[in-house]
């Protein structure tokens, strides 16, 4: 019974993100305490989840079908920092705004990518590989990047960066993963609760931001809602494409499109926060968030239509 609620919670993902950051927005004093450490905390619980959520074999399929999850991993770091870095020119977005894109458009694939590919009937193996994989690598992947488009700009704390992403990311997962392969049957009885856990965080973690900068998302332009929609409707079309292009495999493409238009935008947050003084930085985060999951969800309606057969004539 439980497990059934809690399918139909994290599939309702994206309503579930809807309501609780709509609740921030209305009645910012209801969540707005949800700040600091519990955002830093909350993200290191959603990663143990991920880590639990895994096993070894989830990592040598790295060697037994290198093709896709190098393609996808490949377009991941390329395709999405290129585009926030572009898109903060030609919306001629103010700094705060910029950075927080690139910081975001810098960050790995997002948990919230496998239940997306899940709904919509991909592969969700080759998916979990991914973010995994992404998630790794963001370790030195993310600071690199950040500091190689924003550098210019901003002091970077470089090795800051690469701390903060080892503590939120390879420690929890490690540690996850560690207690799945040594106490598979402890942690079996917590299957159902960490997805279940993860949506209510990233919600949180969402809703907390957007509670805390009500009044700057209020006095923004538009500028900042349409470059974060296009960071991500290019990040799918674009993942999309050239995974195709690639591998000529449908089920493969639609997968690396979602991974690669899907962000962990609860990192990128967390970044803004911790490494940056305008708190404005972090806004296009959850704006992030919000519209990864929301565009996500439609593509997932769409690519879970069966092909109609065609009509047979006498």
């Amino acid at each position: 019974m439980y497990s059934r609620i809690a399918k139909q919670i994290v599939n309702a993902f994206p309503l579930v993100l809807l309501c609780i950051a709509g609740l921030g927005f209305v009645k910012p004093e209801w969540i707005v305490w949800f700040k600091g450490p519990w955002i830093t905390y909350s993200l290191g619980l959603i990663m143990l989840g991920m880590g639990l959520s895994l096993e070894v074999d989830d990592f040598l399929r790295i060697f037994k079908q290198p093709k896709p999850i190098l393609i996808g991993t490949t377009l991941q770091y390329s395709i999405m920092p290129l585009l926030g870095d572009s898109l903060g020119y030609w919306f001629g977005l103010p700094e705060a705004y910029s950075v927080g894109l690139i910081l975001v458009a810098c960050c790995p694939g997002g948990t919230a990518s496998n239940v997306i590919t899940f709904l919509a009937k991909a592969n969700v193996p080759l998916s979990v590989t991914l973010t995994s994989v992404s998630t790794i690598l963001g370790i030195l992947f993310t600071p690199a990047l950040v500091a190689y488009f924003i550098g210019s700009r901003l002091e970077i704390d470089r090795m800051g960066l690469v701390l903060t992403t080892f503590q939120v990311i390879l420690l929890p997962v490690g540690l996850g993963l560690f207690l799945k392969s040594f106490f598979p049957k402890l942690t079996e009885k917590t299957k159902d609760v960490f997805p279940v856990l993860s949506v209510l965080l990233i919600a949180m973690i969402v809703a907390s931001i957007i509670a805390s900068g009500k009044e700057t998302i209020l006095g923004s332009d538009y500028r900042i809602f349409l470059a974060v929609v296009c960071l991500h409707v290019g990040g799918f079309g674009l993942g999309g494409i050239f995974a195709w292009a690639l591998t000529r495999d449908a089920k493969i493409a639609q997968t690396i499109s979602i991974e690669v238009g899907m962000q962990n935008s609860g990192l990128g947050a967390v970044l803004a926060k911790t490494h940056f003084i305008d708190p404005n930085t972090a806004i296009p985060s959850a704006l992030s968030s919000l519209t990864h999951s929301l565009l996500g969800s439609l593509f997932a309606t769409y690519f879970r239509r069966e092909p109609k057969k065609p009509a047979i004539v006498n």
